[in-house]
């Protein structure tokens, strides 16, 4: 079957400038005509990545195949071409600076009340509606205030920012792309566009490791909110174990993982004792992991990656990036391509991070000319929508999905206004539930607003009922390993028969297809196979792997999932039919990182590097007054620079020559961290951060994730909302506000469900079965409902 584009027949105009250029990428490879506009005195002439061969490859990635124009709205003739473009756009983005001659010009709001249809996505480092508009930021800024640096690093050393110059800006782009088409959906069956204040910072605290969102089981129970820099906590959660070639990083969480590593290991008698069986207890030993290094000690990680699976202990090795482009998992799921980026100038490059119908959705596979200009929706058009105005409202989500992907993802459809209904079961329940009776924290933040039918996908009248529910939904999610979906006939190939319409969105490992498509896989596990481990560590100290404590790639996958499934959605208004979205999670970290990687192979190949240093100086982070207290500070040009001399009163460094030039402040780079460091040590980061933002220089705080709900910036934007769970021990902290547009309330307020909770209200309403026979198979398990009610009739 060809491959057919889901945003084909949407116009986009794309002026903005910098990493965030990632959405127009991410839009453009599912098939929307992106048209990248200079406007003269609007656009910002700020490009992103190494600069190899003059080129700066990062805004050559987001930019290829994305056709440009100049127009100068000075002149007539400009006025009259930009006119035209806005006329006929459905979507505009930029991302002006907030108070800048460049924002007044563009006047995004003049452009919104005249265009009512419109589309616009708005987006600035800190939104456009609080005190906090003028700031700026920077990658280790952005770290910083999001509280992912609170977590990152050892103890007693700065905290380390991790890899991936752009990683902030590349995860909310993620999420700026699904709210933009979730809106555009919505404007399809309305008329009425929107104008979303898209923040970069709420995007990365979001969706790179949010602080007071669902958190995998390597927090062994811990909320992350309550998490600090534990370096042997860290080691425990997910073990790295030297080995005969390298290291090799391990999951033995769960009871059957350390029986399977018991039997691995001989059944040493000295770890016999059942207590063992207990995640508490094996984190208390003092001998356990010397006792499994020692065992791995004379193994390669090829021998130890294969009877690690062998004996159901999901097993990785920490590879370098290097040898992770070269493995055979990449090379068979042709991830990367060939591309010319500039003449003379080719490289490797990421070929889209979804397979949208098995094909992969990327700019670079799109032959054919766009469908027309999708102008409406009538299949959604004919639901009913209430005058809440949740953009997504009327669609209904049957959400299979597990432990963090699967939570997020049908989370951002039910804070939408989808109806959404986890369908799921006591015998494999998700690894979320720390108990069947009792709410935690991760949970409620993951699947609220959600519905719960407990049903038995096992048995054959449990698939029918599962098919019963398909066939009246539109989307159905699930991150099961490759071949699960289609065992409990809950796959694309299989629900296709039943609702032709139907959108199946998949998300594992490693991809769904390859040899290593059915391999145990858990965030940390591939962080570790796709060369992310072996990146994030001190550069004095390449064996002290930093990137245990965290949830990334799982909340940015989840935001692909999301926005693949909604592109889809929109080809179903155009075509009528469903489709199905497979998304790789290592795929996703790579994609991340593919200007290094294209820099990294240009350079071997004898492509010229620019000699400018890679950052100015001082960039880093600084300690602050108190204990492991730290501000991240980033210098970016001569400018900033006079204005940090201003700030921590040292007119003996402004007057220096030497420090004149970006070029002398690098080789001064020591002299000056101590300079700035001799300051930021007096003052409380917040403080310093304050002073230094108002002056113009990046600067942020590293907080707490305790610190993150209260500081007056995330109270302005209503991020964070607190919530009293009636199964819950404690006030649960959850995020708040997804999308600051006009027309868009707040989330609705459903809290998380037990395991069945609406097992009886699903099966009257959508099922159409009366109370005997929900009794009937309740009784033999086809259906359930939480423990307590299942001994109390009703």
């Amino acid at each position: 079957m060809a491959y057919d584009p889901p945003l084909s027949g949407i116009e986009i105009l794309d002026l903005t400038a910098g990493p965030i250029t990632a959405v127009g990428r991410l839009l453009a490879d599912l098939g929307a005509h992106v048209t990248s506009v200079h406007l003269a005195g609007v656009t910002a002439a700020d490009t992103t990545g190494p600069r190899i061969d003059g080129v700066r490859i990062g805004t050559a990635i987001n930019r290829h195949g994305i056709p440009p124009t100049e127009i100068d709205p000075s002149t007539p003739a400009g006025q009259q071409a930009w006119a035209e473009l806005v006329a006929t756009a459905d979507i505009l983005i930029e991302n002006t600076r907030p108070g800048s001659a460049a924002e007044e010009s563009l006047a995004v709001k003049q452009i919104h009340a005249d265009h009512p249809a419109l589309v616009i996505l708005s987006i600035s480092d800190f939104g456009r509606d609080t005190r906090y508009r003028d700031w700026q930021a920077t990658t280790p800024v952005l770290h910083a205030l999001t509280s992912e640096l609170s977590r990152s690093g050892i103890p007693g050393q700065p905290p380390l920012v991790p890899p991936s110059a752009d990683l902030p800006y590349h995860v909310a782009a993620a999420q700026a792309a699904f709210f933009t088409l979730a809106v555009f959906l919505d404007r399809l069956r309305t008329g009425t566009g929107d104008l979303i204040d898209f923040s970069v910072l709420e995007g990365a605290m979001q969706t790179l490791d949010p602080p007071f969102g669902t958190a995998g089981s390597a927090a062994a129970g811990v909320p992350i909110s309550e998490q600090q820099r534990d370096w042997i906590a860290e080691q425990q959660r997910y073990p790295i174990f030297s080995c005969k070639d390298g290291h090799v990083r391990m999951c033995v969480l769960a009871k059957r993982q350390w029986q399977g590593m018991f039997e691995w290991m001989g059944r040493p008698a000295e770890f016999a004792d059942p207590k063992f069986n207990s995640l508490r207890e094996r984190f208390a030993s003092a001998t356990l992991f010397g006792a499994i290094e020692q065992f791995c000690a004379d193994k390669t990680r090829a021998e130890l990656e294969l009877a690690g699976q062998r004996h159901g202990v999901p097993t990785a090795a920490v590879l370098s990036l290097a040898e992770a482009l070269s493995t055979e998992q990449v090379a068979a799921r042709g991830f990367f391509r060939e591309t010319e980026l500039s003449p003379g100038l080719t490289a490797p490059v990421p070929v889209g991070v979804v397979e949208i119908d098995g094909h992969r959705a990327s700019n670079l596979n799109i032959t054919a000319p766009g469908h027309r200009r999708l102008r409406d929706a009538p299949t959604l058009t004919a639901r009913a929508r209430s005058d809440l105005g949740l953009p997504l409202e009327g669609l209904r989500v049957l959400d299979l999905g597990v432990i963090v992907v699967g939570s997020d993802t049908g989370r951002l459809f039910a804070d939408l206004g989808a109806d959404v209904v986890k369908i799921e079961n006591s015998a494999f329940p998700d690894g979320l539930r720390i108990s069947l009776t009792r709410m935690t924290q991760a949970y409620a933040a993951g699947h609220r607003n959600k519905r719960s039918i407990g049903i038995d996908l096992r048995s054959e009248e449990g698939r029918a009922l599962a098919h019963q529910l398909v066939a009246q939904s539109d989307v159905v999610l699930s991150n099961f390993k490759p071949g699960v979906a289609a065992a409990l006939g809950m796959d694309h190939a299989t629900l296709q028969q039943v609702n032709p319409g139907i959108v199946v969105v998949d998300s594992s490992a490693y991809g769904a297809t390859g040899p290593w498509a059915k391999r145990l896989g858990y965030g940390p596990l591939v962080r570790a196979a796709a060369g992310f481990t072996e990146l994030w560590t001190y550069p004095d100290n390449p064996d002290a792997f930093c990137d245990t404590v965290t949830v990334y790639p799982d909340h940015v996958a989840a935001r692909i999932g999301a926005l693949s499934a909604v592109a889809l959605l929109l080809r179903r208004e155009r075509s009528g039919g469903g489709g199905s979205a497979s998304v790789a999670q290592a795929e996703v970290m790579l994609s991340h990182l593919a200007d290094d990687i294209a820099g990294e192979v240009l350079n071997r190949r004898g492509h010229a590097r620019d000699n400018q240093p890679a950052r100015d100086a001082p960039w880093g982070l600084f300690p602050g007054a108190g204990d492991d207290a730290w501000i991240a500070v980033t210098v970016r040009d001569n400018a900033d620079w006079s204005a940090l001399c201003a700030v921590i009163d040292r007119p003996d460094l402004a007057a220096d020559a030497e420090l004149g030039s970006r070029a002398g402040r690098d080789r001064q780079r020591a002299r000056l961290d101590a300079a700035l460091s001799a300051w930021t040590s007096r003052h409380a980061p917040v403080d310093a951060m304050v002073q230094l933002q108002a002056a113009g220089v990046p600067a942020g705080a590293v907080l707490h994730a305790v610190e993150v709900p209260t500081w007056d910036y995330y109270v302005e934007r209503r991020a964070f909302r607190e919530e009293l769970h009636p199964h819950g021990t404690a006030p649960f902290m959850m995020e708040n506000v997804q999308i600051h547009a006009d027309l868009i309330p707040d989330p609705p307020l459903g809290q998380a469900p037990l395991l069945g909770e609406q097992t009886r209200e699903v099966a009257a309403e959508l099922l159409g079965l009366d109370d005997q026979k929900i009794d009937e198979l309740i009784a033999r398990a086809v259906l359930e409902v939480p423990a307590a009610a299942a001994h109390s009739g009703r």
